[in-house]
């Protein structure tokens, strides 16, 4: 076998620069956009940031012109469930639909993930069409493996006894069991379900020990939100449980009793303001999920929230100081050509955040729920090159997103225009 070409300088060597210049830039911060920006890209990172007549080509590198375009930051979901149950026909055809509709980056929520992993490889090597994926290990307790969800994620073990997923009691070796969730390349724990306040704070202190993560749903039954918030995850999902601030919090996740939303629409409730506070204070991101509550239920059911209730508090969150990140948490129809992030984030406006703040919700403060703010979520030197070209300001009119010309994701383009629609045939949750 011949000898290796060093890998210094096979890098040296290949490292592509790309000069997008002359953009609107919308850098994810908030601020308004900045005319006449241009961006240099070496690889898969920013190398600098300039105004475009104080940024010269490099020697060699390909200049992309975006006179009258925006460039802003590739989009995050902070919320998708990408292998309950693996089906890997699927799960490629919604990340197929992502990465062309502008979203870089998401946050897997606890799945199987032995699928989730290869997936995240897949992506990262560019094998696949997707977004990057950062995912995390699921704890609860030992009565929510009951779910018949947790059999199809943990095929071939014994659900609740899996290093992914794990049922937690008080005589759990938390140590162990943080450092077996490690073991997946799960970037954090997320808290699910069925725990005493005692042991969300205790495995949330053992995560951080171990510097991973927590993302935890904002009630854990029986743990409260006010217990949750005391514990300081740095993420925490479903602005509509808020709502068990005053309609108290069952027992288990099981009962799924549905909330009265009287107590939230007219009016900042007192109660639930305390608690956002404390959640500012922490400074705990609120995934706020508000879409999902907007979609018809199987059957007709009650949901735990109406959407007009989550929307009131993922409003009343946003007026609070809370930093809110745009996850959605369900898949729109195969025949939607867009991400379903875009019906999380038309929510969020109807909630009444401005379009800049919802449009840092899906960059910035996405980042920050995915643990990935040094990397992700605003256009500056040395992070990430996740970007995406728009022929018209998406801060003027969401709808402008659709006006996608084409992502930019660790360097490499994917354009609108090489899109293929997804089948009823790759969205079959059949296996």
């Amino acid at each position: 076998m011949a000898a290796a070409f060093p890998a210094a300088a096979q890098t040296a060597a290949k490292t592509p620069m790309v000069l997008y210049r002359n953009a609107t830039l919308i850098d994810g911060t908030g601020a308004p956009g900045r005319p006449g920006m241009s961006v240099l890209v070496e690889g898969e990172r920013i190398s600098d940031v300039r105004l475009d007549a104080q940024l010269a080509a490099p020697a060699g590198a390909r200049v992309v012109d975006l006179t009258g375009k925006f460039l802003a930051p590739g989009l995050i979901d902070s919320h998708e469930h990408l292998a309950t149950p693996p089906n890997r026909i699927r799960a490629e055809a919604s990340l197929r639909r992502d990465i062309y509709g502008g979203v870089t980056l998401v946050r897997d929520m606890a799945d199987d993930l032995r699928a989730v992993a290869e997936l995240a490889r897949a992506s990262r090597k560019g094998e696949i069409a997707a977004p990057d994926i950062r995912y995390a290990a699921l704890m609860a307790g030992p009565s929510f493996f009951a779910d018949p969800r947790t059999v199809a994620v943990s095929y071939g073990y014994t659900p609740g006894k899996t290093p992914w997923m794990q049922a937690i009691d008080a005589t759990t070796d938390l140590r162990e069991a943080v450092t077996l969730a490690r073991g997946t390349s799960a970037v954090a724990i997320k808290i699910y379900a069925n725990l005493p306040g005692d042991l969300v704070a205790k495995i949330t202190a053992e995560a951080h020990r171990q510097g991973l993560q927590v993302w935890a749903h904002t009630a854990v039954y029986p743990a409260t939100p006010d217990e949750v918030v005391a514990a300081r995850p740095d993420a925490m999902s479903h602005a509509c449980s808020l709502g068990h601030a005053v309609a108290g919090t069952p027992g288990s996740y099981q009962s799924r009793t549905p909330m009265d939303d009287k107590p939230f629409l007219a009016a900042d409730n007192p109660a639930v303001e305390a608690l956002l506070q404390k959640m500012k204070t922490a400074g705990i991101v609120l995934d706020a999920t508000t879409s999902i509550y907007q979609q018809a239920r199987p059957g007709g059911r009650p949901g735990l929230c109406s959407g007009a209730m989550s929307e009131a508090l993922a409003r009343q969150a946003y007026r609070a100081g809370v930093t809110i990140s745009a996850g959605t948490d369900w898949v729109a129809p195969y025949d939607d050509p867009w991400p379903t992030l875009h019906r999380e984030m038309a929510a969020l406006a109807t909630a009444g955040l401005p379009l800049s703040e919802v449009i840092k919700a899906a960059t910035l403060n996405g980042a920050r729920a995915a643990g990935a703010e040094d990397e992700a979520g605003t256009i500056q030197a040395g992070k990430l090159a996740n970007l995406i070209v728009l022929a018209r300001d998406p801060t003027a009119d969401l709808e402008n997103l659709k006006s996608l010309e084409f992502t930019v994701k660790r360097g490499r383009e994917y354009r609108r225009a090489d899109f293929t629609p997804l089948t009823t045939a790759e969205m079959d949750e059949t296996e």
